[in-house]
């Protein structure tokens, strides 16, 4: 009987170290989407000469 009661208790503290795991990278998805959505889109210019040629 007590085996079962640790089982259930491990059991739970599982789920809910899953949910608060779910909700941090929710959380960090969500801000990366407004970070994106924040950020104005425009051309990409062009870095040929930013490095000097080598023989």
């Amino acid at each position: 009987m007590f085996q079962h009661e640790i089982a259930t208790a491990r059991r739970a503290e599982l789920l809910r170290q899953a949910t608060e795991y779910r909700q941090a990278r929710q959380a960090v998805q969500a801000r990366r989407e407004s970070q994106r959505s924040q950020e104005p889109e425009g051309q990409v210019r062009e870095q040929r000469n930013r490095f000097v040629r080598v023989a």
